[in-house]
């Protein structure tokens, strides 16, 4: 499972997810989606721009985990 720490890098960085949407210049729900863990995909480019707007890794935004509703 990815684990999307989007939110920590934001708080690290005192950046509201309002801000990071208009710097990057995608819509503030579209980034929440991604922020919640929700989205199933994301684009090299908008992963490269949130990059660049945090001064980040994308291992910084992006882990991978067990996930814990897992009951096999």
């Amino acid at each position: 499972m990815i684990i999307v720490n989007l939110d920590v890098v934001l708080a690290q960085r005192k950046m509201q997810l309002s801000q990071l949407a208009e710097q990057i210049g995608i819509t503030v729900p579209n980034l929440s989606v991604l922020k919640s863990g929700r989205a199933k995909a994301i684009r090299f480019s908008t992963l490269d721009a949130i990059c660049e707007a945090l001064d980040c890794q994308p291992g910084d935004i992006l882990a991978f985990g067990e996930n814990s509703d897992d009951t096999e």
